[in-house]
């Protein structure tokens, strides 16, 4: 017998028996019944427990209800109680949440805001002169101060709210990409992918009702990797850090059990060698790491310290980690340095997502051979609806139904897959295809490196050449020569950096670096330092 339709296998009206729309809002009602009196949210001396943070976002919806005017809410937070309460209040009244980055300026805010439609803008006492500004720049827009008493009023006396959710697949919520290549994007989330990649987080972080995890990423960027969702699943508690300091994070290690954080490794870098830094005691923390390949050094560098590192793999486009290096019990056993090359991989697909595939440029798979290049393409349940307002790039992006990230990676024969560059990261120095992420490990493998970006810049002999651009770490001295020096003991000595450059490196709010800014300098003419 053949299955067909649930109409013709389920008798009339019964087909809601085995059907509830997915969404990650129906995790904070499961953990406020079953860890009621359980901690939920830490935010400096506020505590709250799950059966209060239920009750706060119910009265927050009622409040949204009534002013947003049936608009996108936008919010102006850093990681704390308003940013997180926001990613349920919001959507509970069935409306989609815009988690803005606080670190743009006011103009850019606007433009998004202006974009999204947002009838309603909460924000902090920290981000006060940007939200008065904004409000400005768009007209009719209403603001609620998360610190005047208002929102604390709200939370404790507006009038619950639920709004039903007919369609899995409806909006949550409108997460805009940084726009280093034009205007930002509003990438479309919807309850059904964040509720499934809720569950594959909470699976590959192996969180649990004992599980203490530091916001240390920020809730902003692709609502927290869906950790926002993941860990209220799970049951376990919510550290709020409203600002990422390397001091901060270690004195949360150690006095308050933290189990989980996730971080950028730029972020990772600055922990790993800060004055601080003393191996942890108790089990390890679990880390997970993504918007960069971390190099072997550093991730051997966190192991001595009592971290154990995830490296996953995603956009914002899909819901943040759509891959991750799934460790296997039995590479315990290899040696450091081959547990760090592997471990270094971005892996393949969570527990939730599709197979990832590596296209040729006629969008033919390229062999699993680890050495073929390609474009890394990704579809599934936890892949954007679309861009908001904009089928024409939603279709520039997938245009067979395969999201292409703009990221080129290699196959390896046990399917796991390893990022190689950003395709337009990729230097051609005299006709030879250069990678700068390989670059970048052998240059991070040197002891006095800290972070480095390596770019193509201009060169009269070849086109262009790699330029090494150096953070160093404190206290530590090295030269041009050495480091060239140091790369060319690994790579052909094509693949060495014609410049090195020692300073500080600009950076996204999450703390990924910003190689176009670089570029740009550098083939404008602007960076004297490259000559």
């Amino acid at each position: 017998m053949t299955p067909g339709p649930v109409s013709d296998l389920v008798p009339a009206g019964l087909d809601a028996l085995s059907y509830e729309p997915l969404t990650p809002l129906a995790f904070l009602d499961r953990s406020a019944l079953v860890f009621a009196d359980r901690v939920a949210l830490v935010d400096g001396p506020l505590v709250f427990t799950y059966a209060q943070l239920l009750d706060r976002c119910t009265r927050l919806a009622g409040a949204w209800h009534e002013r947003a005017a049936e608009q996108p809410v936008a919010v102006l937070a850093t990681n704390s109680h308003v940013a997180l309460e926001s990613h349920y209040s919001v959507p509970l009244a069935g409306l989609p949440l815009v988690a803005l980055n606080y670190r743009l300026t006011p103009e850019d805010l606007g433009w998004i805001v202006g974009h999204a439609g947002c009838g309603l803008l909460v924000y902090e006492a920290a981000t006060a002169e940007a939200a008065v500004r904004v409000a400005e720049l768009v007209p009719g827009l209403r603001l609620v101060a998360a610190d005047d008493g208002e929102y604390e009023e709200l939370a404790a006396s507006a009038p619950p709210y639920r709004a039903d959710l007919e369609d899995e697949r409806s909006l949550l919520s409108i997460n805009y990409t940084s726009g280093t290549t034009g205007l930002p994007k509003g990438v479309m989330y919807h309850h059904r992918g964040a509720h499934l990649q809720a569950l594959a987080m909470v699976v590959a972080a192996r969180l649990s009702p004992e599980s203490r995890f530091l916001w240390t990423l920020p809730m902003f960027h692709c609502n927290g990797w869906c950790f926002t969702w993941a860990v209220t699943a799970a049951g376990g508690t919510h550290v709020c850090l409203r600002a990422v300091d390397p001091a901060l994070v270690w004195e949360q290690l150690r006095t308050s059990s933290i189990t989980h954080f996730n971080a950028a490794p730029t972020v990772l870098s600055s922990l790993a060698w800060h004055a601080a830094a003393e191996p942890l005691s108790g089990p390890p923390v679990r880390v997970a790491t993504g918007g960069a390949p971390p190099s072997p050094a550093l991730l051997a560098r966190l192991g001595q310290l009592g971290m154990d590192v995830m490296h996953v793999y995603g956009l914002t486009e899909t819901y943040g980690p759509a891959m991750l290096c799934e460790w296997w019990p039995e590479w315990d056993e290899l040696d450091e340095e081959r547990r760090a090359v592997l471990r270094a991989r971005q892996g393949v697909g969570n527990v939730v997502a599709c197979s990832a595939r590596v296209l040729d440029a006629d969008g033919r798979d390229v062999p699993a051979d680890g050495g073929t290049q390609g474009e890394i393409a990704l579809r599934g349940n936890n892949v954007m609806l679309g861009y908001f307002k904009d089928d024409e790039a939603t279709r520039r992006a997938a245009p067979d139904g395969w999201f292409r990230t703009g990221d080129v990676g290699v196959l390896h024969p046990d399917g796991y897959v390893e990022l190689r560059d950003r395709s337009k990261d990729v230097i051609i120095s005299g006709g030879e295809n250069i990678a700068s992420v390989e670059v970048e490990q052998a240059v991070m493998s040197h002891p006095a490196v800290l972070e480095v970006a390596v770019i193509g810049v201009p060169d009269d002999r070849w086109g262009e050449a790699p330029a090494a651009y150096v953070v160093l770490k404190d206290g530590a001295t090295t030269s041009e020569e050495e480091i060239v020096d140091h790369v060319r003991g690994r790579l052909a000595h094509f693949k060495a950096p014609r410049h090195v450059v020692f300073g500080p490196l600009p950076k996204t709010a999450t703390g990924k670096i910003q190689k176009f800014k670089l570029r740009e300098e550098a083939w404008a003419g602007r960076d004297r330092r490259i000559g």
